[in-house]
């Protein structure tokens, strides 16, 4: 695949960035793709490694076909390489933007090399292939009578109803937010990932004939009784909604939120549906966010946008090892490294191996957050490792904004679940067999909802495999 001596050939080469200096007077997009030629080069730089870890187990999760696609984005077959890409993934656009990309820690060249620049390749093509207008409806030529309501608009939620839709089926999406999206739309920010982005295929999906229904929240507007009688099947694609709270003291001090709760109202305003008033602004004040993963670090950019005084991120677990070469110490898994984000540049103070001990405030609101550092025992006799707090270690910090992004533990256990008496396992996920069944008859789930947290590619792949199994149940 690609050019047989390419990857001696050619230097890895990634998009540049817009300054930063400009960057964050705006919530656009800010990555600059290089030129057709150079896309080619890098597709040359992909070898004929005979194993393609890159789609393997620990490499791509919806197992793209890269090698293919990239060979013949090298050979300039741009069209033939999107219809590789369309075969496995429904969103590439979103993987190509917000994807931590493991294909390419997998790549065969990661072994003592630069790994092929994979991702924005899957960019670049599915980029191309909306402007060229390669991406068009695909509606299914004949109608089974069969009807699937879909609970929640997220990524996994978005990919079954797609392909269900394409096998002849009658999809119903519903979303409790005003608009169809879920994480896609309220959790990530404009500047990763620009909602028109989302609404072009929106509007593909709305001509297959997916049928998108807002504001209805099940269980709530509509009953569970409802949905079993009204549908053949029913999909639950509501994602991890629980928030892992920090119970210290102080926690009930004004100005402390979930990272969720504020970059909703974020995306909100950035689309024109809050006034400024509404945001929870971090203009001129010292914000703290706590949790040093994607969630922790969209806060940061957001934060640097909203003009924060400073920003400081905390995290609990140890510091990841610096690892500053071009090739992946664990290939051909993700490594434990210490990653800085395009966010993380535009300004932050960063720690780890800290808790937070309490907040303290004046008249209701936060004013001061206090730490102690902490050394994590490796585990015994196959138990989880123990965490010491280091006694004289304690330090605090002025905040005016703490926002809480330390993950997601489990579904939102509502009321719809209740009433159908779902099943969850020992973290309070839905409980699914090989099929993506639950415990109820006719009733499927996919996505972080049923495994938890976890990646939007993951997400995909699973809406993608419970459709599969919904169609060969209806039929």
């Amino acid at each position: 695949m690609g050019k047989t001596t390419g990857f001696l050939e050619y230097k890895r080469q990634t998009g540049k960035y817009q300054p930063v200096k400009e960057r964050i007077k705006h919530y656009r997009e800010f990555t600059i793709l290089p030129d057709p030629d150079e896309l080619s080069r890098q597709g040359a730089r992909c070898m004929d490694c005979g194993i393609p870890f890159c789609h393997s187990a620990s490499g791509c999760p919806v197992a793209n076909l890269i090698p293919e696609w990239n060979d013949l984005v090298y050979n300039g077959l741009w069209r033939e390489a999107y219809e590789r890409l369309e075969l496995t993934n429904n969103f590439p656009e979103f993987t190509g933007r917000v994807c931590p990309a493991p294909c390419e820690t997998a790549c065969t060249l990661a072994i003592n090399d630069s790994p092929v620049s994979i991702k924005q390749i899957e960019l670049a093509i599915i980029e191309r292939a909306f402007s060229e207008g390669w991406v068009k409806p695909q509606p299914a030529p004949e109608k089974t009578g069969k009807k699937i309501a879909v609970i929640g608009s997220g990524p996994a939620g978005l990919a079954a109803a797609q392909q269900l839709s394409r096998s002849g089926h009658e999809v119903t999406v519903y979303e409790k937010s005003p608009a169809i999206g879920g994480l896609l739309r309220y959790g990530i920010p404009d500047f990763k990932l620009e909602k028109n982005i989302l609404d072009r295929r929106l509007k593909q999906m709305s001509a297959e004939g997916t049928i998108f229904k807002t504001g209805i929240e099940i269980g709530e507007d509509l009953s569970a009784r409802y949905l079993k009688n009204s549908f053949d099947v029913i999909l639950l694609t509501m994602g991890a909604g629980q928030p892992r709270d920090l119970t210290v003291p102080g926690r009930d001090l004004k100005s402390i939120h979930f990272a969720m709760d504020y970059l909703t109202k974020s995306n909100l305003f950035v689309q024109g549906t809050i006034p400024e008033s509404e945001l929870i602004s971090a203009r001129n004040k010292n914000v703290l966010v706590i949790g040093g993963g994607d969630t922790g670090a969209d806060c940061v950019g957001t934060a640097n946008r909203q003009r924060a005084k400073n920003i400081y991120q905390m995290e609990i677990l140890p510091k990841p090892k610096i690892w500053n070469e071009t090739w992946n110490p664990e290939w051909p898994f993700w490594p434990n490294i210490l990653r800085t984000s395009s966010s993380h540049e535009e300004g932050c103070g960063r720690d780890w191996a800290v808790t937070t001990v309490r907040f303290e405030g004046q008249n209701g609101q936060v004013s001061k957050a206090n730490f102690r550092r902490v050394e994590w025992q490796p585990a015994k006799n196959g138990k989880s490792p123990v965490i010491k707090e280091i006694a004289g270690s304690d330090f605090e910090l002025p905040v005016d904004l703490v926002l809480l992004a330390m993950g997601f533990i489990h579904v939102t256990h509502n009321r719809l679940l209740k009433d159908w008496d779902i099943n969850f396992d020992e973290r309070g996920n839905i409980i699914v067999d090989q099929k993506y069944m639950t415990s109820q008859k006719g009733v499927f789930c996919a996505g972080d909802a049923c495994s938890g947290a976890s990646l939007v590619v993951k997400a995909i792949f699973q809406g993608r495999q419970a459709a599969q199994t919904i169609d060969e149940y209806l039929k």
